[in-house]
């Protein structure tokens, strides 16, 4: 959990960033700005650079200055960062209780059967778990 206390939460356009690097690996920077500009918006590469040597300091990313192309990583997996935010938003705005953001998040959007059933999968398998 010491990467926990050390990195900071991450900004929207952080994890925009970071969603590359988890999807495709460790990279350049050149990489992680054309990505950007095809999925999600246009960016100037010198932002893209800015704001991932910000993370580096963030400690968001780590950077290998070990040839002429620095490459960048991840710092913390998907699922860990993923956790760690989802936890903050929970306690934050629903008091920590899961029960609430699931009302919450089933009464206002319109969930298929089938994600429903899914859901249902997921209760059960949780339930039977004795961990």
């Amino acid at each position: 959990m010491k990467q926990k206390e050390q990195s900071s939460e991450p900004t929207r356009s952080e994890l925009e960033i970071l969603q590359v690097l988890w999807q495709h690996g460790p990279s350049t920077v050149r990489f992680v700005n054309d990505t950007l500009n095809e999925k999600k918006r246009t960016v100037q590469y010198t932002s893209t650079l800015k704001l991932m040597q910000i993370m580096v300091e963030k400690k968001l990313l780590l950077r290998d200055e070990s040839s002429m192309k620095h490459i960048y990583q991840a710092a913390m997996k998907e699922d860990e960062t993923k956790g760690l935010l989802l936890e903050k938003f929970v306690d934050t705005l629903y008091g920590g209780s899961a029960r609430h953001l699931m009302m919450q998040l089933l009464g206002n959007k319109q969930t298929s059967k089938k994600e429903l059933l899914e859901i249902k999968k997921l209760l059960d398998d949780l339930d039977k778990d004795p961990a």
